[in-house]
């Protein structure tokens, strides 16, 4: 993962549930590019967020060992527009978890009001993928991504088990 798509975690039941926080600021270069004139946050990145804060629910449920990927948007609904000075949350709830694949339910929320829908389906790609090889290391889980992982832990952080 080359950059995280949240500033923090504001809750982590392990397997079960995530609640990740975004600020959204002027300081980012894709609500300049986005729509001139009228910056947004686009949804495309909304669902990227999304799927960290679930893709590594899933992946701490397995103990960070399957190469989680994203496999399917089951469902992506967008009811508001974000803007700077937003702080978006993006909630994740496990629905299933089986040796294959994960698949969650997520909401976005900014305050109280709700700013989308984004149910997503995850494959461990070693279990699912019969005939074709992938490397020994991790690649979605990578050094650097835990190394992030346990800073997150030192700053008094919970519920992730590293």
């Amino acid at each position: 993962m080359r950059w995280i798509w949240f500033d923090r975690f504001e809750q982590f039941e392990s397997g079960k549930r995530a609640v990740a926080i975004k600020n959204v600021t002027l300081a980012e270069d894709h609500l300049h590019d986005h729509m001139p004139g009228f910056p947004v946050m686009p949804a495309s990145l909304m669902i990227e967020g999304m799927a960290q804060t679930a893709g590594i629910l899933v992946g701490e449920a397995r103990a960070f060992v399957e190469k989680v990927i994203l496999a399917k948007v089951k469902r992506a609904v967008f009811y508001l527009v974000v803007r700077p000075g937003d702080q978006i949350r993006f909630e994740a709830t496990v629905e299933q978890l089986r040796d294959a694949a994960a698949s969650t339910c997520g909401r976005i929320r900014r305050g109280e009001e709700l700013v989308g829908e984004v149910d997503l389906v995850f494959s461990h790609v070693d279990q699912n993928i019969s005939g074709l090889e992938f490397p020994e290391e991790n690649f979605v889980f990578t050094e650097d991504f835990m190394s992030l992982l346990r800073s997150y832990r030192a700053q008094g952080g919970e519920g992730i088990k590293l």
